[in-house]
């Protein structure tokens, strides 16, 4: 769930979208954008180490400490990644700090007073290194007084809930999650001060390793956001710098409370299909007669299939990687990953199933497999998310990130919905979707094309596993209902793209100054068009609802903050035939800059990505 605070609500406008003339909707000029710089220098007083009346005045750390330190500060200022924290080599001490400032951190959200108990719960998904992180994990949250509550392993999803459910009800909570698979990439360097394709390409299958490590963060009103954790690793870089000097004392031994929370959690699932499939011979088995696969990946999936499905009555013979094991050995748990789809495929079609289900490590994001073996991910499964949700509410806002394609948002309108393109970053679109709501324009839906989704009656939750429970309800009431045909028969009108491509280009350099560079090759890419020096390229101009002031519009005095920069562009030949188009934006998580391509021909992505390269050399 996120939170928006506004001010002065966004009206909404329609505008005629050039390429294909669907309606979409934006908020009315004149744009306002808040910018990166903005957001990298805010920081509260406290988070500098000054005193605070909720934490009576302690200080570990004096202001100038980390200036002094330099370097041993900013490695903990660059474990910030959007509303995460991720790294490679994230130390005990690290964790710990991080930790201890989180609890500092919340007891002056919660204004609670020194001595009056917090209470935060802790998961983990499989990675190698969670027993060692748990320790200092455990360690920093009693530091800053918080009674702990260790779930063990857990979904993302689940730890955000143990502060909803009854039993738990928990002050907030922390994943300790893995980062994901990233496809391929390019390299990008810096010559003469501007941002150039170099003449090498290389093009590797890359992912982050099972050793990266990170840790997400809930409070009762969802996910942090990307400045509540700056604030928190720039209180943190204080504490390592002030430890690493031999200052500060030791903590008291952490006193852990070892909870189950996925019982309950998956105990509240059932309910729901239960509850809304009301089957009317055998209420508690809603399930019974139906075949589903699930490929867990070996991440934190498979309680879905024993806990939730089975006792529902689902046959889940076929089930692949359902044991927990932080080496992945089949392949990354991951929605968009090729060989997850075809094996998920495979067990479908041999097992003659309804369905097939495919979680990511920790499952906040999933995707499906059709009755007939057909891939449900990206803009499919928007699509499918979109036509069951406009079933039940009728008219309502979508909103998803602006790498979704002109077909989608045909197919949203076909069904008397709209479409909102909003900038690239699961935190963006669905803190998009809670600003429009908190302005009156009803929004159920909001969802990333990597299986990022979330729902207004769902807490604004990016839930792989919710995702998947309301398609099985609609599975099972297609059934009912004499319906021919399975899930994937609802969007067999979607129109798609000739060729989808990811490309990814790493930039070059020590890693503090990627996010500059980054910013840098971005708004050369929006500086090239503008200037007329990609010949038949043209910025997209739908707007807030598009990308044409780089996504990172808002018309709310308190506008919502730029993790990255991106922009969007169409591809026309000689004849203004449009082409196909290009999604180029900074990452949040790594030194590189991605490439979203969608071409409307057969071999139109490699003809722009040729013309991209040779243009700018």
């Amino acid at each position: 769930m996120a939170t928006v605070t506004t001010s002065s609500p966004a009206t909404l406008q329609s505008c005629k979208h050039a390429s294909h003339g669907v309606v979409r909707y934006c908020p009315p000029l004149p744009w306002r954008r808040r910018s990166y710089s903005q957001v990298s220098t805010r920081a509260t007083a406290s988070s500098h180490g000054q005193p605070s009346a909720m934490t009576g005045g302690r200080v570990e750390a004096p202001v100038g400490i980390a200036a002094e330190a330099g370097e041993e500060g900013d490695s903990i200022r660059r474990l910030q990644n959007g509303p995460d924290v991720r790294a490679v080599d994230l130390t005990p001490l690290a964790v710990e700090v991080v930790a201890e400032s989180f609890g500092e951190w919340l007891r002056e959200e919660l204004q609670r007073p020194e001595g009056e108990e917090l209470r935060v719960s802790v998961g983990c998904d499989p990675r190698l290194s969670g027993a060692r992180l748990s320790a200092a994990l455990f360690a920093g949250l009693a530091r800053a007084g918080c009674s702990v509550f260790d779930m063990g392993l857990a979904t993302t999803p689940a730890c955000f809930m143990s502060t909803i459910l009854p039993g738990f009800n928990y002050d907030a909570s922390i994943m300790k999650k893995m980062a994901e698979l990233k496809p391929s990439s390019l390299v990008v360097t810096n010559r003469n001060a501007a941002i150039n394709l170099e003449d090498q390409m290389e093009m590797t299958a890359s992912h982050l390793p099972y050793t990266r490590n990170g840790l997400k963060f809930f409070t009762k009103r969802g996910g942090l956001t990307s400045v509540d954790v700056e604030k928190i690793c720039n209180r943190a870089a204080q504490k390592y710098v002030a430890r690493k000097m031999g200052l500060g004392s030791r903590g008291t031994p952490p006193v852990v409370m070892r909870v189950d929370l996925m019982s309950a959690y998956s105990q509240h699932l059932r309910d729901i299909i239960k509850q809304r499939v009301a089957h009317p011979t055998h209420y508690d088995t809603p399930l019974k007669g139906f075949k589903v696969i699930v490929n867990a990946g070996n991440g934190c999936g498979g309680f879905f299939t024993w806990d939730v499905l089975e006792k529902l009555g689902a046959d889940t013979t076929g089930s692949l990687h359902l044991e927990p094991d932080g080496m992945f050995p089949n392949h990354m748990p991951n929605p968009e990953d090729a060989t997850a789809m075809s094996l998920t495929r495979d067990a479908v079609m041999a097992h003659g199933a309804d369905l097939g289900v495919v979680f990511d490590t920790d499952v906040d994001r999933s995707g499906v497999v059709d009755d007939t073996g057909a891939a449900i991910n990206g803009d499919r499964l928007i699509a499918l998310m979109s036509a069951i949700v406009l079933d039940e509410h009728p008219g309502t806002m979508v909103v998803t990130d602006a790498r979704a394609s002109d077909g989608l948002t045909r197919f949203i309108a076909s069904r008397g919905g709209h479409h909102c393109l909003y900038r690239v970053g699961y935190r963006n679109v669905i803190d998009k979707g809670v600003q429009l709501n908190n302005d009156g324009v009803e929004t159920h839906l909001m969802m990333e094309t990597t299986g990022h989704g979330a729902l207004k009656e769902n807490y604004f939750l990016d839930d792989g596993a919710y995702m998947v429970v309301k398609i099985v309800i609609e599975m099972v009431r297609m059934k009912l209902e004499g319906l021919e045909g399975g899930i994937g028969s609802l969007i067999m009108d979607l129109e798609e793209p000739a060729e989808s491509v990811l490309l990814r280009m790493n930039i070059l350099g020590e890693p503090k100054h990627a996010r500059q560079r980054g910013t840098m090759a971005v708004e050369a890419f929006k500086n090239y068009i503008q200037e007329d020096k990609l010949s038949g390229w043209v910025l997209d101009d739908c707007g807030d609802c598009s990308v044409g002031e780089g996504c990172l519009v808002d018309t709310n005095d308190h506008p919502i903050d730029v993790d990255a920069y991106m922009y969007r562009a169409k591809f026309y030949n000689e004849n203004m035939r449009p082409l196909g188009m290009v999604h180029v934006r900074q990452s949040v998580h790594n030194p590189n800059i991605a490439l979203n391509m969608q071409s409307y021909l057969p071999g139109g992505c490699k003809s722009m990505a040729r013309d991209l390269h040779e243009s700018t050399r």
